[in-house]
C-alpha cells in the first residue's frame, strides 16, 4: 500500500494535503487492475477536521476495494472558495497520478462528511463553473468528480436548517467586493445563495449518494431533504437513505469510530457504507 502525505498547490496562506491509501496490484494476477478512488474529505465546520472521519473512512473503503485518499483543507480563518480550490487541486492531483497508481481517473469518488459534504457538493455544482477557472489554471476536465458519497452534509445557508457555524466560517471574512465577484462566478443573487448548494443544483451535477438521521441535531435532515428534491428536479441519478436514529457526527456508525462508552454506534446506520457500494458497483 502507498500510504503517503502530498503538499497540494495552495491558493492561500496554509497548504492543504492529501494523504493516500493505495491498494497494491500484484503481478501474478492483478497487474492492470485499476480502481475508483474514494477522496476523504473529514468534517468539523471549516474550523478543525473530524478525527472519526479520516484513516477509519480510508480503511473501510479500501477493504471495499476502492483506493482511498484523506484530504485536510484549508479553514477558518479563510475566504471562501479557498478550501473549494483545494479539493478542485486534489482531484486534478489524483487525476495526473492516475496511471501510476492504478486509478480509474473516470471513477473519482469524493466522500464528503458534514462540512466536507459541503464542499465535496460545491465542487460537484462548480467543477465546470467559472468559479474555479477565475483562480486556477485547472480545466474543467482535470477537476470534475464522477460520483459524490454524502454523508449528513451541510448544503443550505438558509437559517432555518443551516449550520450556522459552517456558513459563517465560510464566507464572513469576505470583504463586499470579494462577495460581490463570488456572486458574479456562480449567478448568485447574494453571498449566501452562492453557498446553498440546492441553489445550484443541475444536469452536470455528479450522481451521488446521500445519507442522514431525523435526528441529526447540528445538521438539520432538511438540508438532505432539500438537496435531495433539487436532484430529483434537475433528472440527477442519485439515492437517499434517511434514518431515524443517530446523532450527528457518526462516522462509521459502528464500534470502530464510537466512543469509549459505545455511544455514537448506531447499526441502523452502520450499513450505509455497504449500500453505497452496492449503488456504486451495480
Amino acid at each position: 500500500m502507498l500510504c503517503k502525505s502530498f503538499q497540494l498547490a495552495s491558493h492561500s496562506s496554509t497548504v492543504p494535503q492529501l494523504t493516500t491509501y493505495i491498494l497494491d496490484n500484484y503481478p501474478k494476477f492483478s497487474a492492470e487492475r485499476v480502481r475508483p478512488m474514494v477522496i476523504v474529505i473529514p468534517g468539523g465546520g471549516y474550523e478543525h477536521f473530524g478525527q472519526r472521519e479520516q484513516e477509519s473512512i480510508a480503511v473501510k473503503m479500501n477493504s471495499m476495494g476502492f483506493h482511498a485518499a484523506v484530504l485536510n483543507y484549508t479553514l477558518a480563518p479563510m475566504k471562501f472558495p479557498q478550501p473549494l480550490l483545494d479539493l478542485a487541486e486534489a482531484v486534478a492531483f489524483v487525476k495526473k497520478n492516475a496511471k501510476e497508481w492504478n486509478i480509474d481517473p473516470e471513477q473519482i469518488i469524493l466522500c464528503g462528511f458534514s462540512a466536507g459534504g459541503h464542499l465535496a457538493a460545491s465542487l460537484g455544482s462548480y467543477w465546470n463553473s467559472s468559479l474555479i477557472s477565475e483562480y486556477t489554471n485547472l480545466k474543467p476536465e482535470q477537476v470534475k468528480p464522477n460520483t459524490l458519497l454524502l454523508n449528513y452534509p451541510v448544503i443550505t445557508s438558509n437559517p432555518e436548517f443551516s449550520h450556522p457555524g459552517s456558513i459563517k466560517n465560510l464566507i464572513s471574512s469576505l470583504s463586499d467586493d470579494e462577495a460581490q465577484k463570488i456572486c458574479r462566478l456562480t449567478n448568485s443573487l447574494n453571498i449566501s445563495e452562492a453557498v446553498s448548494i440546492e441553489k445550484h443544483i443541475s444536469k452536470d451535477f455528479p450522481q451521488t449518494f446521500v445519507w442522514h438521521t431525523v435526528q441529526d441535531e447540528a445538521v438539520p435532515a432538511e438540508n438532505t431533504l432539500l438537496l435531495a428534491m433539487a436532484l430529483r428536479k434537475a433528472g440527477v441519478d442519485f439515492e437517499y437513505h434517511l434514518f431515524n436514529r443517530g446523532k450527528h457526527g457518526l462516522a462509521l456508525a459502528s464500534a470502530e469510530t464510537a466512543n469509549p462508552d459505545g455511544t455514537n454506534a448506531e447499526q441502523e446506520c452502520s450499513i450505509w457504507p455497504e449500500l453505497f457500494a452496492n449503488w456504486y458497483k451495480k
